[in-house]
């Protein structure tokens, strides 16, 4: 009887999302405030207990207004996260080509990702759950405004009374699919380093998947979570901290710089 009541409550939904039809999110591109450049940082990725899991290199590069930015993490595992963006700062942000590897036993499915803006196509290669290798290539009709690769970037640059922005983002799913990310900002958290206190603006970064299948989404345990994202705003904005899946249904991680630990060396 649940099940039945259930199933009739999920068609129900369905019926009037159909019928209903709900206003889509409009996205906007993102004017460029603070000009990107040469960049070497490293990174730790850790569970939200504090467990490091992965060292990261988050390397860019600037020529002219085209932008290189990569960011690898070697988990402890064996595992690899690797993201290349490739993307133009002219007058507001622009992804060009991105590039996605992930595998290994951190990850539930290895994934092979690209996305061609010019060409309008969006490339995945994948195992399935039977461990068989597939490929998806699929056209997608790509808006200017794609956030994938890099969303530190566009947190830096919104400005500071933009109360909600939303942007395109390229999902690494079976099937490439195009949702929508929508930021808002929820006040500034403090944080302190050699003794000194700071401030830095907190981002939620929610996945809109949008259509009958966002609405359905949350029903059935899939919605993405969210992702929080910390920002030292000034003169020269710079990432301070992350927490959220690295991959679909995948765990919340934390992501923060990470400074070099020299060994003692004996005195003389």
């Amino acid at each position: 009887m649940v099940r039945r009541l259930l199933s009739a409550s999920l068609v129900l939904i369905l019926t009037c999302v159909v019928v209903i039809q709900a206003v889509p999110l409009s996205s906007e591109v993102i004017p460029v405030r603070y000009r990107e450049g040469l960049i070497h940082g490293f990174l730790v990725l850790s569970t939200i207990e504090g467990e490091a899991l992965a060292y990261g290199d988050l390397t860019q590069v600037a020529t002219n207004d085209r932008v290189t930015r990569r960011l690898v993490f070697h988990f402890k595992d064996g595992s690899l996260h690797d993201e290349t963006a490739i993307y133009s700062q002219h007058g507001h942000f622009q992804v060009l080509k991105y590039h996605l590897l992930q595998k290994g036993p951190a990850f539930k499915h290895s994934v092979d990702f690209s996305v061609d803006v010019s060409a309008a196509r969006a490339t995945v290669q994948y195992k399935d759950d039977d461990g068989k290798e597939k490929t998806a290539d699929e056209h997608v009709d790509l808006p200017p405004d794609i956030a994938d690769g890099i969303t530190i970037p566009l947190l830096e640059s919104i400005s500071s009374n933009s109360p909600q922005t939303t942007v395109s983002y390229v999902a690494p799913t079976p099937k490439p699919r195009l949702v929508k990310l929508v930021i808002t900002s929820q006040g500034e958290d403090s944080f302190s380093f050699a003794g000194c206190t700071r401030k830095a603006t907190h981002f939620v970064v929610k996945v809109d998947i949008g259509g009958v299948a966002g609405v359905v989404a949350p029903l059935i345990g899939k919605q993405p979570s969210d992702t929080h994202v910390w920002i030292l705003r000034g003169e020269a904005p710079a990432f301070v901290k992350s927490e959220g899946p690295l991959y679909v249904g995948g765990p919340i991680w934390r992501i923060e710089l990470a400074s070099p630990v020299w060994p003692k060396t004996p005195q003389s």
